[in-house]
């Protein structure tokens, strides 16, 4: 059931660490058991989702976190062959996770009447709550998120003993704990509830995509399309993985998944590993903001702000293009500066074929995105979303049973009609549909298969949510803290303070708060934290509330790429067989031209489709998106110039330093620098024209 996978370089050796969830469920009856908790989960997730079981959501969010914890340790216990004494101790902190689960929900009344004055036995289920939420996140992601959130415990209970902003006026024991384990402040807090109703919902819908195939035909779509070109290997790396995000939110599944083909493909065309390892980490993680998923933080980020779900995705839409337009030029680039060369056309599959093949894999796709856009909310979006996904597979596999010709395509008219009816009926009559064709799949072998395709979906897609359902929990005592103690003030009066003199240096230092909390944090957990200190700051200085939030959240991706920790690049390691850091540092370059979008969309917000700036008044809003747009073109077209230096041949340094220049001069909208920025440019390009001509 397990796959070998490519060992580690020498001085990775702690890379388990950063993807202990890559292999499958272990052998054996622990194995066994612990894959139909998964399937449990799953199905526990659809009922809820398709309102087949109605609960309050206080209940909701405590059975999510204990399937969570039933799950979690002794998952990770097996994966990590750890011995019998290991192992009992996972058990008995999943049975306490369950403990707790239960208990919220057989006192989730009496709970309520004792709000604010909690017995002994509250305190103490809400302490184990805690700790197991605590240990939860260390085993699955490391210590880095339980040190940050465990700080921000301390300070919420020793606080008064803090010096001069710092200090709190002190809180009993009983009244953190209640703010951290009851009611919807803490780790039942929004990032869990979202976590319990979007998130895994959209975690199974790219499951199951990517069980059916989907994969393989966004590879094979980009190999046709990009690989015979300059470069090519890496193109379609950088394609695959845009197209991965689509339907998978996570950075690091994007790497172990698209990373297994394209990274040694790069390899084989002449990359060097470190950059090959770079280029798939980059695009990778890119895949969190790109419509209509983006990591599951775009819901989180609609649910924060109290906006449609539509209006993040309009915001994200062209920076997304952006950052995937920078770091196909960066490929494209590096390729002429080292003459790598693309595949041959003859040997590469057709566009035309595999779209023929799997086009039906696009339609639930097409179908979800439609009703995000449509104004269906995207519980309900996503659970239609699945529920074709689930039919298509199931029908594929049905209709190979039917004779080709006319019967095959009554069958499909059908279905379609059948798939097309919950806008109709609701998602009762897609259920009723997928029981059909169950019912059906179980009369014959090649059916029963493609039943335990959906079974195993349903486990994948389980797992597979595990680190971000425990990050969303463990985050809610930050949230919690802050809530408390008002700890948010003191961070953004500073930030304040310093934008009051210079936005500039107001973004900077939010920017190296964004990266450095997201060494060892992932994203979502990081937005979360970033975007409660410092978002508002940004708001106060002036930037538009949707960019203030884009811009934290963009700056937590690009800390996965970031250096010590980066954890999209050492998730690349062990398939490039290369140094982690060295490929962070590749990354880095790849991803350098993206540092600039947000910038950008600060001071210009209608590079994010948002109204306001001075450029939008004065030209009007339509001209100042396309100025924007078209500046921010040049800006990460000259700055992967200045990074790489080849355009053509090898710059010399001092073009490298006038691209560069050009480029910075074009980040901010400020008198005289568009100006100077473009006339800077014009000069680079004549130059540049004049010393090739001679050349």
């Amino acid at each position: 059931m397990t796959e070998a996978r490519p060992s580690a370089p020498a001085g990775d050796s702690d890379l388990g660490l950063h993807d202990p969830l890559a292999d499958s469920f272990p052998a054996g009856t622990e194995g066994k058991i612990l894959f139909w908790i998964a399937v449990a989960f799953s199905l526990y997730q659809i009922a809820i989702a398709a309102h087949i079981v109605t609960l309050s959501s206080q209940i909701q969010r405590a059975l999510h976190l204990g399937f969570l914890m039933l799950l979690c340790f002794p998952l990770l216990a097996a994966l990590h062959g750890r011995g019998v004494p290991a192992k009992v101790l996972a058990w008995v902190l999943a049975a306490s996770g369950v403990v707790v689960a239960g208990y919220q929900w057989a006192e989730y009344v009496p709970l309520m009447m004792r709000s604010g004055m909690l017995n002994d036995i509250d305190v103490a289920i809400g302490v184990i709550a805690l700790a197991t939420t605590f240990a939860a996140a260390y085993v699955v992601m490391g210590p880095a998120l339980p040190i940050v959130a465990g700080l921000f415990l301390v300070y919420a209970l020793f606080g008064q003993y803090f010096p001069g902003p710092m200090v709190t006026r002190g809180y009993d024991f009983a009244q953190v704990i209640e703010q951290m384990s009851f009611g919807t402040e803490g780790i039942y807090g929004t990032p869990l509830y979202v976590s319990a109703t979007y998130i895994f919902l959209f975690i199974l819908f790219g499951s199951f995509l990517e069980k059916a195939g989907m994969i393989k035909l966004f590879t094979d779509v980009s190999l046709g399309f990009v690989g015979h070109r300059m470069g090519g290997a890496a193109k379609v790396s950088v394609v695959s993985s845009g197209l991965m995000g689509t339907i998978s939110g996570s950075g690091v599944a994007n790497v172990v998944t698209t990373g297994q083909f394209t990274i040694p493909l790069m390899k084989s065309f002449g990359y060097r590993a470190a950059f090959a390892g770079g280029v798939e980490a980059t695009a990778s993680m890119g895949g969190q903001i790109m419509p209509p998923v983006m990591g599951a933080v775009a819901f989180i980020m609609a649910e924060t702000l109290g906006v449609a779900y539509v209006e993040v995705v309009r915001a994200a839409i062209i920076p997304a293009i952006l950052y995937f337009a920078s770091a196909f030029w960066m490929v494209h680039l590096e390729a002429g500066r080292r003459n790598l060369h693309g595949m041959n056309k003859e040997d590469l599959p057709s566009i035309r074929n595999a779209l023929k093949e799997g086009w039906y894999l696009i339609l639930p796709l097409a179908v979800l995105v439609y009703l995000l856009f449509s104004g269906y909310t995207p519980l309900f979006a996503g659970t239609v979303g699945l529920g074709l996904t689930i039919m298509l597979i199931l029908g594929a596999s049905a209709a190979l049973g039917l004779p080709q010709g006319v019967l095959r395509i009554i069958f499909w008219i059908g279905l379609g009609l059948v798939a097309a009816s919950f806008l109709q009926f609701g998602n009762s009559a897609l259920w009723g549909g997928i029981g059909a064709l169950l019912v059906w799949n179980l009369i014959y072998a090649g059916g029963r298969k493609t039943i335990w395709q959906v079974i195993d979906s349903l486990a994948e897609g389980a797992k597979t949510a595990l680190p971000v359902g425990v990050a969303c929990a463990l985050v809610g005592v930050i949230i919690g803290t802050m809530t408390l103690t008002g700890a948010a003030n003191t961070f953004g009066l500073y930030i304040v303070s310093v934008g009051q003199n210079s936005l500039i240096l107001s973004l900077i230092l939010t920017m190296i708060t964004c990266i450095v909390l997201g060494m060892g944090i992932p994203t979502i957990p990081n937005y979360i934290i970033t975007s409660t200190i410092a978002a508002p700051a940004l708001l106060q200085l002036g930037v538009p509330l949707i960019v203030s939030h884009m811009f934290v959240f963009y700056f937590g991706i690009l800390a996965d790429l970031t250096p010590p920790v980066a954890l999209a690049c050492f998730a690349a390691a062990p398939i490039a067989r290369e140094s982690g850091f060295r490929i962070s540092m590749e990354a880095l370059k790849v991803a350098a031209a993206g540092f600039v979008i947000p910038y950008m969309a600060v001071y210009t917000p209608a590079l994010m489709l948002q109204d306001g700036g001075p450029l939008a008044e004065s030209i009007g809003y339509a001209a100042a998106v396309a100025y924007i747009v078209a500046k921010c073109v040049i800006a990460i077209g000259l700055w992967g110039i200045a990074v790489i230096g080849w355009l053509g041949h090898r710059l010399a340094i001092w073009e490298r330093l006038l691209a560069a220049l050009a480029a910075l001069t074009l980040i901010a909208a400020l008198p005289m620098t568009d100006e100077a920025g473009l006339a800077l440019t014009a000069l680079f390009a004549g130059l540049w024209w004049l010393r090739r001509r001679r050349a």
